[in-house]
Formats: structure tokens, sequence, C-alpha cells
């Protein structure tokens, strides 16, 4: 079976309604060092995954999966990922 490499790039970030204490602290450090143009911070996490798969629909699948098991906390967090060939 032929197969082919993917890398997908998965961001995960607090939904819009969830406070981001992190984003706060460094917005406040922000404008401790004079960048007054920041008006809101939202942090993050970001993942890669090297992911073989058949075709870039399972792939696709797949990195779905993991990140409503493992890689995010649907109940506070949204995540999107980019898929690409490498």
């Amino acid at each position: 079976m032929i197969s082919f490499m993917f890398l997908a790039k998965v961001y995960v970030a607090f939904k819009p309604t969830i406070n981001d204490p992190e984003g706060h602290t460094v917005l406040g450090a922000l404008k401790n060092l004079g960048f007054n143009t920041v008006s809101d911070v939202r942090t993050g996490k970001f993942i890669q995954l090297k992911i073989e798969a058949p075709e870039a629909s399972t792939a696709q699948k797949q990195v779905e999966e993991m990140c409503e098991k493992l890689l995010s906390n649907p109940v506070i967090e949204d995540y999107w990922f980019e898929l690409e060939t490498v």
C-alpha cells in the first residue's frame, strides 16, 4: 500500500469566552515595555505532527481525532490545523 507523509500544524487556543490569565500577563508586560498599541493578547499552543497516511483525507481525520481526544480540551479550547504533504 502506498502512503504519504503529511505535516499537520495544529493551533490550540482558549475559546473567546474563556479567561486567559497568561494573555493578560503578557499584555501587561508589553504595555510596561512601551508597546501601547496592543489591546488584547490571547495565548495558545502550537503542535507539529508528522503523519503517514494513504491520503490527505485519512490524515485529516486522524488529526481531528487526536485534537478531540488529547491535544485540546473541546470544552474550553478551539483548535484548527493546516495539513501539507512533506
